[in-house]
């Protein structure tokens, strides 16, 4: 997506340890037209499936997500990262090992959003090594809903992740996909070629 990788390149900052910082748009400050662009081309490449709800996790994946939920006219379910004291124990549960902030979380969802008829399309903002999006495919197998796929806003494609998520047989669509931060600059999957030629 060229609107997306445009405005990485614009206002993304490379931070030490394989960090893409992205808080312009993204994930602290948000560009809801940008937004609007993603969920439109989530909603464009997962047209033919039946989707039923979009199943996210707090906080980053939350704006990506709803935009495309408005454009596929589908509810948006969240998996939350702390369990409120409002919610039951009727829930289903994850452990996700956050690489960036050192730390493990037990995501849950409400048993009553998810049910074994559910086509879920999973999103999220980044997919790195994959942990977030792992977890949130195993509270969709618990649920036993059917998976049409992933859809991500960023990855780096030089980490685990999408090797992760394939190989569990799941389709994965992401938006922009990072080859490498060599020189503290973002290099796209692909970008060497398209010069070349």
């Amino acid at each position: 997506m060229e609107l997306l990788e445009e405005r990485i390149r614009q206002d993304g900052l490379v931070l030490p340890g394989n960090v893409l910082k992205v808080n312009q748009f993204l994930n602290h400050q948000i560009d809801p037209q940008l937004m609007y662009a993603i969920g439109q081309e989530f909603a464009r490449l997962f047209a033919p499936e039946k989707i039923t709800k979009i199943l996210t996790v707090e906080a980053s994946g939350i704006a990506p997500a709803i935009m495309a939920g408005l454009v596929l006219n589908v509810p948006v379910v969240f998996a939350r990262k702390k369990k409120p004291s409002t919610l039951n124990d009727d829930v289903y549960t994850a452990e996700v090992y956050s690489y960036t902030k050192q730390v493990t979380n037990t995501i849950s969802v409400d048993q009553k959003f998810l049910s074994a008829t559910d086509h879920v399309l999973v999103i999220d903002d980044f997919l790195a090594n994959g942990q977030a999006v792992n977890g949130l495919l195993e509270i969709c197998r618990q649920a036993q809903v059917q998976i049409v796929g992933v859809g991500i806003v960023v990855e780096k494609s030089f980490q685990e992740g999408a090797k992760l998520i394939k190989d569990q047989g799941v389709r994965l669509e992401s938006l922009a996909r990072i080859a490498s931060f060599e020189g503290d600059k973002v290099h796209f999957v692909g970008e060497t070629d398209e010069k070349n030629n």
